[in-house]
């Protein structure tokens, strides 16, 4: 085992999931502060306001807001170098579409910041993770009216400006390709359109974050040049499910539902297949004069992903088949074990994954996202999760493969939830992915306290090696 020796080990969260604090010192509510709880059986509900007689996870989530200093402690006890979080876009400008910015929530920002660099972990901070501010979804339809590109780029004015001796490395946009799975309201805050296809609202809003992403790349290289601003990508990797040429041909068109948000950030143009694709769909995107030039001149400078399973795809449409984590019908793949959610476990598939994606963009990459979701029990303050080091060790020796046997350029490994928080797709507690347990429920009940998980001594010691002390 070899990794790179500045290699970037650490954990991920997101501030809608983990932070709390959804209305104090001056913050506005984003769309999931409107929004219930749910579960794998049950879809949550998003509201046009804040629901007050109606349980949101997101309102106290696991309290990082108040726990901040707690949490870093815990981080920099097991070694992080990097810890990738997010910027509540509320927290800095309430309804979204302000002038000027909520000194309080910058300040905030500000502390979290320098507790991380006093421990020497680097942040990698998201400009956005699906919580866009509630007023822009309601007055202005999300991310379908382009006048959020000016919102947002204000947003990232100030930010960049405010902490760019602090930050390095930045993501604009979570996971922008699940705008187009399913419901486009969480990835972008836009709902249907009486006489417009749900297809047209989709892919005309991504135009608009591809731009407001590129505007954010142009700005960082031209004031901030020591920035790096990367994309993420929701890392939804499709397999044939047979050898049937069918098979093959609808493997390829699946993955391309993820290449087309990926391409068009890293090349910086829509291509003849994206052009294709979007005729095949019935989509004319509106673009204005000066949109291909700040496309081509905002190409991200490194990719980041989320990683948790792989898809089966086939040519056999059956609305029976068992919906896998992704909320994608699947066939199950035999090879394959399963955790309580129908996210097949798949370590050999990430350094597939990893090659795909480096041969097609030959820039680095980055896993922020990669953990397994399962039912923790807490006993006597133990939480005895041998079921996530087996999981985690699988998919670190396939990144070790992928560097060394493979010549990828992996910049560096953020597990997802290092410390426990709200599921973003059922708004669940119980669903827990962390080195550290919250004592928090389904419910809203608990104390908040904080307990060590065996995981915790675990992912220490892999720190320390640099990834050869698996055991």
């Amino acid at each position: 085992m070899s990794f790179p020796k500045d290699f970037l080990w650490g954990g991920a969260t997101a501030a809608n999931q983990y932070e709390g604090g959804w209305n104090e010192d001056g913050k506005g509510p984003s769309i999931l502060d409107a929004s219930t709880a749910g579960s794998v059986t049950k879809n949550r509900e998003y509201f046009k306001e804040v629901q007050d007689d109606v349980y949101c996870p997101n309102h106290v989530a696991t309290d990082f807001y108040h726990h901040y200093k707690e949490d870093i402690a815990l981080m920099a006890e097991m070694g992080f170098k990097t810890y990738r979080m997010s910027i509540a876009w509320t927290r800095i400008f309430p309804n979204g579409d302000e002038d000027k910015p909520n000194e309080n929530g910058l300040q905030f920002y500000d502390d979290v910041f320098d507790e991380l660099l006093k421990y020497g972990i680097e942040p990698v901070v998201t400009l956005i993770h699906y919580d866009t501010p509630l007023h822009l979804a309601n007055l202005y339809n999300g991310w379908y009216s382009r006048e959020l590109v000016d919102f947002f780029h204000h947003y990232t004015t100030v930010v960049f400006a405010r902490y760019h001796e602090k930050v390095k490395y930045w993501l604009t946009f979570n996971e922008i390709n699940c705008i187009a799975i399913g419901d486009p309201y969480i990835a972008g805050a836009c709902r249907a359109v009486e006489g417009v296809s749900l297809d047209q609202i989709t892919y005309q809003a991504a135009h608009h974050q591809f731009l407001a992403s590129a505007k954010a790349v142009k700005l960082a290289h031209d004031q901030y040049p020591d920035l790096k601003v990367g994309m993420m990508l929701g890392g939804l990797f499709f397999y044939p499910d047979t050898c049937h040429p069918l098979d093959m041909q609808e493997y390829q068109k699946s993955n391309y539902q993820q290449y087309y948000f990926s391409d068009l950030m890293c090349r910086g143009y829509y291509s003849n297949r994206a052009k294709a694709f979007l005729k095949n769909k019935g989509v004319e995107l509106v673009m204005e004069a000066g949109d291909e030039e700040l496309l081509m001149s905002g190409k991200v400078d490194y990719l980041a992903f989320s990683y948790y399973m792989t898809i089966n795809a086939t040519h056999i449409y059956n609305p029976e088949l068992k919906l896998a984590g992704s909320g994608i019908a699947s066939p199950k793949n035999p090879y394959l074990q399963a955790n309580d959610w129908g996210m097949e476990i798949n370590p050999v598939g990430m350094r597939y994954y990893l090659n795909e994606l480096y041969d097609r963009y030959q820039i680095p990459l980055m896993i922020v996202e990669n953990g397994l979701g399962h039912v923790d029990k807490l006993v006597d303050g133990k939480v005895h999760d041998e079921y996530r080091i087996d999981y985690l060790r699988e998919h670190i020796q396939q990144m070790d493969l992928a560097i060394n046997e493979d010549g990828v350029d992996l910049m560096g490994y953020t597990t997802w939830g290092c410390i426990d928080l709200i599921s973003a797709g059922t708004g669940e507690m119980k669903k827990r992915y962390g080195y550290v347990y919250v004592d928090r429920d389904d419910l809203g009940n608990g104390t908040l306290k904080r307990y060590k998980k065996d995981s915790f001594d675990w992912y220490k010691k892999v720190i320390a090696s640099n990834g050869e002390n698996l055991d």
